[in-house]
């Protein structure tokens, strides 16, 4: 910019700080001047309003415009073509309704039912997208290039017309200092900028038509809309009603039970800590066991882990299953319990017992027969004192952690 030109934007800025802090006034222009301002100051905004709230009715989901835009960005940058459009609720709506109605099946009623709606929604969806691309095309569009071409042009010459009048107003306050020719060049300069911005203000609100045809295209496509959204509707309540009409003909099946399961507890496994093992019919029945198969199960369980006196006396001590009532029950308990409660209740055994018990025979029973153990248990189980209860706290202690 040239020395001339800076001068020329100091003395205007100097005019308009005078006329907003000093109260210095400029010069007024007509009132008809000023109300075609107000109207077409109102006309900027409102188009500006209305276009974004038109996108919003037509796509309500905001993050949904977001990506949209940005995937458009991308795609400009890219030189590629638009990308995805925008995805109609509905659309969604039908897709999840023909999902399910197809995994319920056609023996559903209401599985067919869901297809059928879930065909409807797409349909709607269809039509939804329609009306996006109309109002797009005959009512955002033509006041998108109002915004960017007439209104734009009005404020780049309202916008000279204030520069060239804060010009004029500041060599009329010097009217001494500055020659008539440089004043009356600057009121010419102002009066002709001041009847372009008038005549292209003019030329706006008078041509508002263009406007209402806008807005009727808006209308008539929103009718068209729901013209055929009524008409998929009612052709979908239409089959959903012959439908039910249907089906309140068939006749009802009726419920059958099937027979229930049986069960024998005399087959239940001693192997399963008293859980079931099988179920089996009344008339199934285990067969016996022989002899050699009852020493087999005999042998087995001596070989089993050690039960609790075992675990408590030294290794040189330690014997073999006790042949005595005592020895019988932990026996039993170290074949059906875990070693953590055998040790928690024998450690209250030996509050009470705390000798050497007699010696018995141990008699493994079956349902067949029963086999004496007495010559499996010829060394005698020794006393164990009553500081075993401290053992048997600490082995419990460790094998619980």
């Amino acid at each position: 910019m040239s020395v001339a030109g800076l001068k020329k934007q100091f003395h205007k800025a100097t005019q308009k700080v005078s006329e907003k802090v000093g109260g210095a006034e400029g010069t007024k222009l007509d009132e008809d001047f000023t109300e075609m301002e107000k109207k077409v100051d109102t006309t900027t905004r409102a188009v500006i309003d209305i276009m974004t709230k038109t996108t919003e009715y037509l796509q309500p989901n905001p993050a949904t415009r977001a990506k949209m835009s940005m995937m458009n960005s991308m795609s400009r940058m890219r030189g590629q073509e638009k990308g995805p459009g925008y995805t109609q609720t509905e659309a969604i709506l039908g897709e999840s309704m023909q999902r399910f109605g197809r995994e319920l099946g056609e023996e559903s009623n209401f599985g067919l039912a869901l297809i059928d709606a879930g065909e409807c929604m797409r349909e709607l969806a269809e039509v939804k997208d329609a009306l996006d691309m109309e109002v797009k095309q005959n009512f955002i569009d033509p006041l998108q290039n109002l915004h960017e071409k007439d209104l734009k042009e009005i404020q780049h010459h309202l916008k000279k017309m204030e520069g060239r009048r804060l010009d004029f107003d500041y060599k009329k306050k010097r009217q001494g200092k500055v020659t008539d020719e440089e004043l009356k060049q600057a009121l010419e300069k102002f009066d002709e900028s001041k009847d372009i911005a008038e005549l292209s203000m003019f030329n706006l609100l008078e041509s508002d038509i263009e406007q209402v045809s806008q807005l009727a295209a808006l209308v008539h496509a929103q009718v068209e809309y729901h013209s055929r959204a009524a008409e998929i509707l009612t052709q979908l309540c239409s089959k959903i009603d012959e439908r039910i009409k249907d089906c309140s003909h068939k006749p009802r099946k009726e419920y059958t039970p099937k027979p229930r399961t049986t069960l024998d507890f005399s087959s239940i496994s001693e192997n399963h800590n008293g859980g079931i093992h099988s179920a089996r019919s009344p008339g199934a029945r285990s067969p016996a066991r022989s002899p050699g198969e009852t020493k087999q199960k005999v042998a087995h369980a001596s070989s089993s882990p050690p039960s609790l006196p075992h675990l408590l006396c030294s290794e040189s001590q330690r014997p073999v299953p006790n042949v005595s009532s005592f020895g019988s029950l932990t026996f039993i308990l170290s074949t059906h319990l875990s070693i953590p409660l055998q040790l928690l209740l024998l450690k209250y055994f030996f509050v009470v017992f705390s000798f050497s018990p007699p010696q018995q025979d141990l008699q493994v029973s079956t349902s067949d027969s029963s086999v004496n153990v007495s010559s499996l248990n010829s060394v005698e189980a020794p006393l164990c004192p009553r500081s075993s209860l401290v053992q048997a706290d600490l082995i419990f202690l460790c094998l619980s952690v």
